[in-house]
């Protein structure tokens, strides 16, 4: 006989609480194998393909496209056919298994094992379970036809907003997230009219959702009713207080953009930041570089950025002045200076901004870093970097020349401490060995938390910065 197993959205890792339905990979009906990727889900720091620790056939979907559920919420259920008997009969499931259950985060206990479940039992992390060979097996076709047939396969079970003839009254909601009840209460939402979509009549976000802007759609084509020759004339107001024009567009801050949005907030009010800047000769530095990637023969190796001789530089700056390289412990008023540098830099992406973090980047030379900003920016722009490639940054390197500008003065990426900037690299009249002459000048700002180090240590690291871009010779001394 099969058992209907519910898969729960996993932890993702790095704090993540929740995660927009961004495309299912399967349907209903549809025979899985155990660690397959069901859905592709987007946090608030990358797109994420979840796999499904269980082998067997989809039975129901929880979510449509776009819906963001938190973290434990059912997406799916699987029918997982039992093992062969003896007799060549669908064996009995044992009394541990006999019921659906959900896998314990670690993949043991009664229930969540591979042994119990027929899945991996690992899925923590959405990033495939990588359970052992041995532990995956292999439903024969017959006996497959034969569980599914015990099971009905139902749709995504859709909600529907009941009208209860006592709503007053007592009886518990079927309601285990605080968050949604949290949310009806913001909506004046009477849980006790929802029916629940989620196991055995649970309220889920989905329901309160649905049945929000049911509520904001009802009354919106009341009001476009009754006061429509009033809007003609006096823009709405929100409810918080924002005016906006008649046909005015809002965009949820959620995703990367929210994420960027909060951190960028966050920057601004908790760390005091200066910034100081200086125009340096590159000519010397783009020369350098064309006769690096010039050069012919064994020792020759791929092709060198800018950016990668600029990220290298930065490292060697912060050797020398290891203030910028560490953060600020709020409530134990401490500075951490970190050890190893970690060096973020920013890449546009459709989906956004956001900064790929190159490891031990002090501990590579240029060459390196450019393979491994080339590795992560491919994986930006295809939106598969992981939360752990996001994360983890000590100092960040910001190309903004890229876009055709000379200055800017760049917000840090909290929690670091700096965060260096770079114009575009372009031809100007510029006085060099006494004469005036045209050479390839850029513009280099640097933002720093002014709690690790004073304006003498910060100008002293961004006027290092500029000599090596001037001087390609002084960094050779740090090589």
């Amino acid at each position: 006989m099969a058992q209907v197993l519910e898969f729960k959205l996993p932890d993702l890792g790095e704090g993540l609480t929740e995660a927009e339905i961004v495309r299912w990979l399967v349907e209903v009906g549809d025979v899985v194998a155990i660690d397959q990727p069901v859905v592709e889900v987007e946090t608030a720091k990358a797109m994420v393909e979840v796999p499904c620790p269980y082998g067997g056939v989809v039975t129901a979907r929880f979510g449509e496209e776009g819906t963001e559920l938190p973290v434990g919420a059912p997406l799916l259920t699987v029918a997982v056919g039992a093992s062969e008997g003896a007799s060549g009969s669908a064996a009995s499931p044992s009394p541990s298994s006999s019921s659906p259950s959900s896998p314990s985060p670690s993949g043991k206990g009664p229930g969540s094992g591979a042994e119990s479940s027929g899945g991996s039992g690992n899925v923590l992390v959405g990033y495939g379970t990588g359970a052992p060979a041995a532990r995956r097996r292999r439903i024969r076709p017959d006996r497959l036809d034969r569980a599914v047939a015990e099971v009905p396969v139902v749709e995504a079970p859709v909600v529907e907003v009941l009208v209860a003839e006592t709503p007053g009254s007592d009886g518990p909601v079927p309601v285990v997230s605080p968050l949604v009840r949290r949310l009806a209460r913001q909506h004046d939402i009477d849980l006790r009219r929802l029916a629940g979509s989620g196991p055995d009549g649970l309220i889920l976000r989905a329901d309160v959702d649905r049945a929000i802007r049911t509520a904001e759609e009802t009354a919106a084509a009341t009001a476009r009713v009754a006061e429509a020759p009033v809007q003609a004339q006096v823009p709405a107001a929100a409810p918080n207080g924002v005016a906006a024009a008649a046909g005015a567009e809002r965009i949820p801050l959620r995703g990367v953009r929210g994420a960027v949005a909060d951190k960028l907030s966050r920057s601004r009010t908790e760390i005091p930041d200066a910034t100081c800047w200086v125009d340096a000769d590159a000519t010397e530095l783009m020369a350098v570089r064309a006769a690096m990637n010039a050069a012919t023969g064994p020792s020759a190796g791929p092709k060198v950025s800018v950016l990668a001789l600029l990220a290298r530089i930065c490292t060697a700056a912060l050797a020398r002045f290891p203030e910028l390289n560490a953060t600020v412990d709020t409530e134990a008023r401490e500075i951490v200076r970190l050890p190893g540098v970690h060096l973020g830099f920013a890449a546009q992406t459709e989906r956004g901004l956001v900064v790929p973090v190159v490891r031990d980047a002090h501990t590579r030379n240029a060459e390196s870093i450019g393979a491994e900003i080339a590795r992560l920016t491919e994986l930006a722009r295809t939106g598969k970097l992981s939360p752990a490639q996001l994360t983890g940054g000590t100092f960040t390197l910001n190309n903004y020349g890229v876009f055709g500008v000379d200055g800017s003065t760049p917000i840090i990426n909290h929690p670091e401490a700096a965060m260096l900037g770079v114009g575009r690299i372009m031809p100007k009249p510029w006085v060099h060995q006494g004469e005036l002459a045209v050479r390839q000048v850029v513009q280099l700002s640097l933002t720093f938390d002014h709690r690790v180090c004073d304006g003498g240590t910060a100008g002293g690291f961004l006027r290092y910065v500029a000599d090596c871009v001037e001087q390609p010779a002084v960094l050779l001394r740090t090589l």
